[in-house]
């Protein structure tokens, strides 16, 4: 890794963070001075904290699901469909609780855009889902076991061809469309173009037009209510998503009996899947951060957890491409923040191998304090007051945990108080705990 050159990319990053843009590429006009310096200092706080340093005090990050929007009495459903209420309902969220951070509107996603589709990976609600109830995955095969070498030589190809029309039920004729590099020269190019006069295919190009003008429309209105929250001194936090290319395969491709299977059957091919998925994956995080500004990169880990793989194999199949994705994050400038999702006690040791102050570990089940003790000196950690307690709980039971995480897992820095996993019902009095307790804690 060139460092100097890393470094400058991050640097590059954090003052576009800093200095955030309009809808219309201008300079952001802040509500007033105070907000634009709160603005600041939180974005400075949060650095501080990944870089291992102190900050003023102990920054607060409250990422949630569907929460801000039950806690302003609207429905998941309203949430995905009805954008005014999906903007109200965030801002109360943020003005209500203040933290330093956040993580977007952008949980619920374009409902109308699913039902164009006719999207076959999740269930929505008011589609297959009741409206007062949170999207759900429905995992399958949607990527056959034999079908590894179509993804490794042509990835493209295969999501285009094969993929989408699989999880799209308006894109099935996508399957029609020819081989893209056989548009070498004039000598059958004509041929390759038939496919485009073919009704079915007409009519799912159609379905993407549409897809996108709501995506857009979507887009729109939730990158305006960040530029909201941003004017009025809240950062956004992510600036992109990108995953462990085991996950890529274990949740959405083979899903996860088909993964598990491979481990046995052919594992080679697994690997070599995942090795090319490497440098798609770094892209796609790079890419999404040089559009938004923003260098943290958000990566969910789904099937790295304690009793998902053993040991060996998670160091076998898991972490080599894990790291190698971080580390191609990290060499353009982006900060990685893996979820690190259930318990990860048996992988602490083994993520240690990542260089020092780079990264941001969101941590859930996992215990705090052997977190930080592992992590001492290597990367900053988020995290962990338990959904069952901000839901089931009481604010003194909250602030008690909150005050042990401080100073089990604070130290001299490195720590962020946040919860430990993405939440839909909390009570607001619990949520609001861990931002006073972590206010209240300055160095």
């Amino acid at each position: 890794m060139d460092k100097n050159s890393s470094e400058a990319k991050q640097e590059a990053l954090y003052q576009r963070w800093l200095n955030p843009k309009d809808g219309a590429g201008n300079d952001l006009q802040f509500q007033s001075p105070e907000a634009k310096k709160a603005y600041e200092e939180r974005i400075l706080r949060i650095r501080a904290a990944i870089e291992l340093k102190k900050p003023d005090r102990v920054p607060v990050i409250i990422m949630p699901s569907f929460f801000p929007f039950y806690n302003a009495g609207v429905s998941p459903q309203e949430a995905m469909y009805d954008y005014d209420k999906l903007g109200t309902a965030f801002k109360k969220f943020i003005h209500d609780f203040e933290p330093d951070s956040h993580i977007g509107a952008t949980a619920p996603g374009p409902g109308k855009m699913y039902d164009i589709l006719d999207y076959k990976l999740y269930s929505w609600p008011g589609h297959g889902v009741a409206p007062e109830h949170v999207y759900q995955c429905n995992e399958g095969e949607y990527m056959k076991a034999d079908e590894y070498d179509a993804l490794i030589q042509d990835p493209t190809g295969y999501f285009l061809n094969m993929y989408m029309p699989r999880i799209f039920g308006a894109l099935q004729p996508l399957q029609m469309l020819p081989f893209f590099p056989g548009m070498l020269e004039m000598y059958g190019l004509a041929y390759n173009f038939i496919p485009f006069a073919i009704p079915p295919v007409q009519a799912a190009l159609k379905a993407l037009m549409d897809a996108g003008a709501e995506a857009l429309k979507w887009a729109m209105a939730t990158g305006a209510i960040e530029g909201e929250l941003a004017a009025a001194g809240f950062p956004q936090l992510l600036g992109g998503f990108t995953k462990a290319p085991f996950d890529v395969i274990g949740d959405t491709l083979r899903g996860t009996k088909g993964i598990m299977l491979d481990m046995y059957r052919q594992p080679e091919k697994l690997i070599q899947a995942m090795e090319a998925l490497v440098p798609l994956m770094v892209k796609m995080g790079v890419g999404a951060a040089q559009q938004t500004g923003h260098p943290v990169i958000f990566m969910p880990l789904h099937k790295g957890a304690d009793g998902f793989l053993s040991d060996e194999q998670y160091r076998k199949f898991y972490w080599p491409t894990l790291r190698a994705v971080m580390i191609g994050l990290i060499e353009n400038g982006c900060i990685p923040l893996p979820a690190a999702e259930g318990g990860y006690g048996s992988r602490l040791e083994v993520i240690r191998d990542i260089p020092k102050g780079k990264t941001l570990w969101m941590i859930d089940q996992t215990d705090m304090t052997k977190a930080k003790q592992a992590l001492d000196g290597i990367a900053c950690v988020l995290g962990n007051v338990p959904l069952s307690m901000l839901s089931m709980g009481t604010p003194e039971q909250v602030k008690e945990y909150a005050e042990d995480l401080i100073k089990n897992a604070n130290g001299n820095g490195g720590f962020i108080m946040g919860n430990g996993a993405f939440f839909d019902q909390a009570k607001p009095e619990n949520v609001a705990a861990i931002v006073e307790t972590a206010k209240a804690h300055k160095y």
